[in-house]
């Protein structure tokens, strides 16, 4: 019998559809379909999703800072394969170092310089991810692309 795990169930798993699942079988084609001007692309989510969360577990301040200048999301499209399933593979890479990370009790306890914990900086990534990984999922349904073919 396995034990809960709190932190994997709500980076990778719980609630909603397994976050590689949502991401899977995808093509090229599907995640630069633009469907109306006023949506993003689901490379757009991703690469902002993919972005914000890099910034968060990284302590990046010079990708926050261009983010405060409001580049938060991709000036161009990917333009093959191989760069969608490069984001893909990284944002669930650091999914795990989230997953991992979040073992320390101490590491999770630790005041940012924002005044806020890394755990409650957690908590917040993660509502920030699921937005966005839900608005993933509902450009996959408009595009009869949901669920995944297996």
């Amino acid at each position: 019998m396995s034990t809960f795990n709190k932190w994997e169930h709500l980076v990778l798993k719980g609630e909603f559809p397994e976050r590689k699942k949502i991401l899977s079988g995808l093509s090229l084609e599907q995640v630069t379909r633009k469907l109306s001007l006023q949506l993003h692309t689901i490379y757009d989510e991703l690469w902002h999703i993919a972005g914000w969360q890099h910034i968060v577990i990284n302590n990046d301040t010079e990708l926050d800072k261009k983010w405060q200048e409001g580049n938060v999301f991709p000036e161009f499209q990917a333009a093959t394969q191989a760069e969608w399933d490069e984001l893909v593979k990284k944002f669930l890479s650091d999914l795990d170092r989230i997953v991992e990370f979040t073992g320390s009790k101490e590491a999770l306890s630790e005041i940012g310089s924002d005044g806020i914990s890394v755990e409650d900086n957690l908590y917040a990534l993660i509502v920030h991810n699921t937005f966005h990984l839900g608005k993933i999922l509902a450009l996959r349904q408009m595009m009869n692309a949901w669920p995944p073919k297996e």
